[in-house]
């Protein structure tokens, strides 16, 4: 990117954390990790749910994003970036908070894999019981 100010925010789901910077520019274009957004998520799904931000809401203005996104599974980080796109939107014109934050985008979903307990098989799966 050029020497732009850009407007940075930080977004997360289960264990992958995105960092975003949102530069204004004549065309939306969205970089992860150094690659182009379809090429970096092969499933159309992902795609979709990181460009929903700037679908749902109209925000007036075009953007550069470029994004660093680390640990995670593909959906996770995807709903990352779209809560990091969705704060640093808000940084830059805070009218756009209320339809955000009615569409769920400004919500960090904190559900996460429940940790295995000793003396079982999973989390809750206990061994097969037999009375005799």
């Amino acid at each position: 990117m050029s020497d732009t100010k850009y407007i940075p925010a930080i977004g997360r789901r289960k264990r992958a954390t995105a960092q975003v910077r949102i530069t204004p520019a004549k065309a939306t274009k969205i970089v992860v990790n150094g690659k182009d957004l379809a090429e970096y998520f092969t499933v159309s799904e992902q795609v979709k749910t990181v460009q929903s931000a700037f679908e749902k809401i109209d925000a007036g203005k075009e953007f550069e994003v470029s994004v660093l996104v680390r640990g995670g599974g593909a959906s996770a980080q995807a709903e990352a970036i779209r809560h990091g796109i969705s704060r640093a939107l808000i940084k830059d014109n805070e009218e756009l908070r209320t339809d955000l934050k009615k569409l769920g985008f400004l919500k960090r979903d904190p559900r996460r894999k429940e940790r295995k307990k000793f003396g079982l098989r999973k989390a809750r799966k206990s061994p097969q019981w037999s009375k005799r």
